[in-house]
């Protein structure tokens, strides 16, 4: 079979260049700190990898500089159990940040296919009207990764830069203590003396970049893909509406056709990439954001309790951003199967009573797979759809229902 993953032997669309750049500008600006991006490329230059391995050197070691001290103490150290329900929602984001930056650096070459597969199609890409389908669906991977990287730095920078300095110190006696977002340095170095405390302080906020990079890096990437493949889908159907008469595509009706179904494999095939490159990243965010926005609800409440303003703006804005995070993903999953369920009803609505011969009847195979869309699953075991959105808001509710009632139990049977 013809391998369409290949570059064309001849380019079409003279604008290709600012075309992909346009297309995964966002995601090169995300990636490329983080040390993934050009670990995805094969004609990436040595420096450029060995930049990468420094940049993943440095990332990791960020994010072991919270878990390492604050792990062990909020385990074995820490006896308050309201303090150890307060600590688990940023270390445990912190611990999920790291995972799925290791699924992003193990998935390289699958996103390397995929990122490839892009740029052939904005080459190959022949008619102007078809070039705009592509642009106007690239723009709403855009804003999709635009809002997710707003929403997601504004609270989480205010958690761990604004909280803090807002935070009034505590004094007992002679002694002021200044707040950390994590704690557990105490064993190491006296973390409350300068200049100890504004470099854990400022290692604090590098991690915190970190840990939204990598989580605004795999929405950017599921966000640039599936609307690149909803773009090729609809392609798809402008080929199919011009099946029978031929005005654009030339040649026989078997040359068209034969077109049609190599484009229909191909965004097939670009479609099973994405959801190997996502489907741990999905997992690991839905069930990560799930219980971490159970535990916000949670914090928003006893700050309600004690007044505090500033930390009861910051949970908010914390827990819509990784509510609307786990919707940008059941969105696009919703989106591909709305936009590859419309191929069926493109394909008999042609005028296919117009093909000469028994021409018709190719077009039942097309129908047919349109009835099995491919999906975007979080791990194989959750479909991605705005169903599974609903059902985690479901959870969510009664999570939190289940926290602010256990803990005050749990805290009573441990004074007792």
């Amino acid at each position: 079979m013809y391998d369409r993953s290949r570059l064309p032997d001849k380019i079409y669309n003279i604008h290709y260049k600012q075309d992909i750049h346009y297309a995964m500008q966002l995601c090169r600006w995300i990636l490329k700190p983080i040390g993934i991006w050009h670990l995805t490329y094969d004609r990436s230059s040595r420096r450029d990898k060995l930049l990468s391995f420094v940049l993943i050197f440095v990332c990791f070691s960020g994010l072991c500089f919270v878990l390492v001290p604050a792990g062990p103490y909020i385990l074995f150290r820490e006896k308050d159990v309201n303090i150890k329900v307060k600590l688990f929602g940023p270390v445990g984001f912190c611990l999920t940040a790291a995972i799925k930056y290791c699924f992003l650096g193990a998935r390289v070459s699958a996103i390397g296919r995929c990122v490839k597969h892009l740029e052939s199609d904005w080459r190959a890409v022949q008619h102007q009207d078809h070039r705009r389908m592509m642009l106007r669906n690239s723009l709403v991977g855009r804003r999709l990764t635009t809002l997710c990287v707003i929403f997601l730095y504004t609270g989480g920078m205010s958690y761990h830069a604004i909280m803090p300095l807002s935070s009034r110190t505590r004094t007992n006696g002679s002694f002021t203590s200044r707040p950390l977002v994590y704690p557990g340095y105490d064993l190491y170095v006296d973390s409350q003396a300068s200049p100890a405390y504004e470099t854990i302080f400022c290692m604090h906020c590098l991690s915190a970049i970190i840990q939204y990079s990598c989580t605004t890096a795999a929405c950017s990437l599921a966000a640039s893909f599936a609307t690149h493949a909803c773009g090729q889908v609809q392609i798809l159907m402008t080929l199919l509406d011009d099946l029978v008469d031929g005005e654009r595509t030339k040649g026989t009706v078997e040359k068209r056709l034969s077109l049609i179904v190599r484009h229909h494999v191909r965004v097939l095939r670009f479609t099973a990439d994405v959801e190997e490159v996502l489907r741990e990243i999905c997992l690991m965010e839905l069930v990560a954001a799930t219980l971490i926005i159970c535990l916000l609800e949670y914090y928003c409440m006893m700050e309600w309790a004690n007044s505090d303003a500033v930390a009861i703006l910051t949970y908010f804005i914390l827990l819509i951003s990784l509510t609307f995070n786990i919707l940008i993903f059941c969105y696009i999953g919703e989106l591909l199967v709305e936009e590859y369920s419309k191929i069926g009803s493109a394909a008999y609505e042609i005028n296919w009573y117009d093909l000469p011969g028994h021409r018709a009847v190719d077009l039942v195979m097309i129908i047919t797979m349109s009835h099995y869309p491919p999906k975007l699953t979080a791990g194989k075991f959750v479909e991605l759809s705005l169903n599974t959105f609903s059902a985690v808001s479901f959870i969510n509710n009664y999570c939190y229902c289940s926290i602010s009632t256990l803990v005050p139990l749990f805290y009573s049977f441990l004074v007792i």
